[in-house]
């Protein structure tokens, strides 16, 4: 219990020296919760929306698939400032680490005014070219603006939380996406329906509740970042004077970081595509298993991003072989969660199903219930691959697992997923068989390339 109170309460910690095993506890308990009122929000989100009728969910799930290039540069720009701090935090470099936050933070801002200027301008346009409906794009272009208009709070909720993360005060980072995302559950019904003083605004008010509720979250995260005192960093003696080599070591960084993420959303829209094919209801059955799936698989990500921290410390440090050792412990515990949640939906892959498909609708039913049982026997694997691939990250190498996002999803999962679906006739069963198999041999080449050893030897 005193362990959990500290890992809630966030207390500084020298993350290099001591139990490796309290350092990774230290740090997963409040990454994992974090994710988990993530996995929440996508779920509520979406309840709300969904009874505005098809409009507006064709409208939100159109802006979503732009905005997850906005989340791409936001990951890459996060995993960029968790290797780079969390370097010079294992250094025992203060001023150099104040001085990577303040690069990363102008970096940003430039990104940020790109973005939002042109998806606030250009919102009706970018819904007719992702295919909306007339009537849709009246309905939506409001959301759609004050969505992508209002990508500053997306990008700077992940940066700065990235921040905090190398710098080992992940509670400061679960405490904003609480805050935020807390706020936005809180807001979406009141502005969508208009209850008391909150006005009716219908899928409007679900972008604002939105914008407003992660900006909090964004208020809270500048307050601790300017205004508290952190052994890892002192904002106030940081410089603002762009560096150009600080800036191409967080590009090169963030770069390829971004691809990756762009890289495996790419091949989840191919494969719902495939899947599509089959009719609605495959899609819809597909569809359900897959929020479902995600639902546990966000955790399982905050349990991975202490890898991230861990490594670049670590390396900081000069303890390469301690971060070794850290990313074998997380490894661990994160398979082990991973196991449980694979046997629990095995096992009620029917009644969970049941709870968002009726019984009636057959086809859809059996589809999302053959979609649960089978992509989650790669549960286990799909654990212990993320975490090598945070270790990676958290190095500074993005570019390896780049590199074998493409070749795994692209290269084996996708045509795999294509040849059992279509040349074997095996329709949307052959992708939902695709998703393991392929993972089993994506986590291999992972595991290769991390006993090989050279993201040790990563300068960042």
């Amino acid at each position: 219990m005193a362990l959990l109170r500290q890992a809630l309460k966030g207390e500084d910690y020298d993350y290099t020296s001591g139990s490796i095993r309290k350092a990774v506890v230290l740090l997963a308990i409040p990454m994992m919760l974090e994710m988990c009122l993530e996995s929440v929000f996508a779920v509520v989100d979406i309840y709300f929306v969904n009874k505005l009728g098809s409009h507006a969910v064709s409208v939100v799930g159109l802006t979503e698939a732009v905005l997850t290039l906005v989340y791409s540069v936001a990951i890459g720009l996060s995993s960029a400032a968790t290797a780079v701090v969390a370097r010079r935090v294992g250094e025992k470099n203060p001023e150099a680490a104040a001085k990577a936050v303040s690069q990363a933070l102008i970096l940003s801002g430039i990104l940020i005014a790109v973005i939002s200027v042109l998806g606030f301008v250009y919102a009706d346009s970018i819904l007719r070219l992702m295919g909306a409906e007339e009537e849709a794009v009246l309905m939506g272009v409001n959301y759609t603006r004050l969505i992508l208009g209002g990508s500053v709070v997306v990008v700077l909720l992940f940066l700065i939380n990235g921040i905090f993360r190398g710098a080992g005060n992940a509670s400061i980072a679960m405490k904003s996406l609480w805050i935020g995302n807390g706020a936005n559950i809180i807001l979406c019904p009141l502005l969508i329906n208009g209850y008391g003083p909150f006005p009716e605004l219908g899928i409007t008010g679900a972008a604002l509740a939105t914008v407003l509720g992660r900006g909090l979250g964004v208020i809270y995260q500048i307050k601790q970042l300017f205004f508290s005192k952190h052994e890892a960093f002192d904002m106030r003696k940081a410089s603002w004077w762009p560096d150009k080599e600080i800036m191409k070591s967080l590009s090169g960084i963030a770069t390829p970081a971004t691809l990756q993420f762009i890289i495996q959303s790419a091949s989840w829209i191919f494969l719902a595509a495939i899947v599509a094919r089959s009719g609605s209801n495959a899609s819809g059955g597909y569809q359900t298993a897959i929020r479902l799936i995600m639902f546990f698989m966000l955790p399982a990500w905050g349990i991975s991003n202490a890898a991230a921290t861990l490594v670049g410390q670590n390396l900081g440090a000069k303890e390469p072989g301690r971060a070794e050792s850290s990313v074998k412990t997380i490894a661990k515990y994160n398979t082990i969660f991973m196991a449980f949640v694979m046997l629990f939906f095995m096992a009620l892959a029917d009644p969970l199903i049941s709870f968002f498909i009726p019984r009636t609708s057959v086809d859809q039913h059996k589809y999302a219930v053959d979609a649960l049982w089978i992509i989650s026997t790669g549960y286990v694997l799909y654990g212990f691959g993320m975490v090598l691939m945070q270790a990676f990250n958290g190095a500074g190498d993005t570019k390896t697992p780049t590199y074998i996002s493409f070749v795994g999803f692209w290269l084996m999962q996708v045509p795999l997923a294509w040849f059992l679906a279509m040349y074997l006739c095996m329709g949307p069963l052959g992708v939902f068989i695709a998703i393991p198999a392929s993972e089993a041999i994506i986590t291999g080449i992972y595991y290769y390339y991390f006993r090989k050893g050279k993201w040790k030897l990563k300068e960042v």
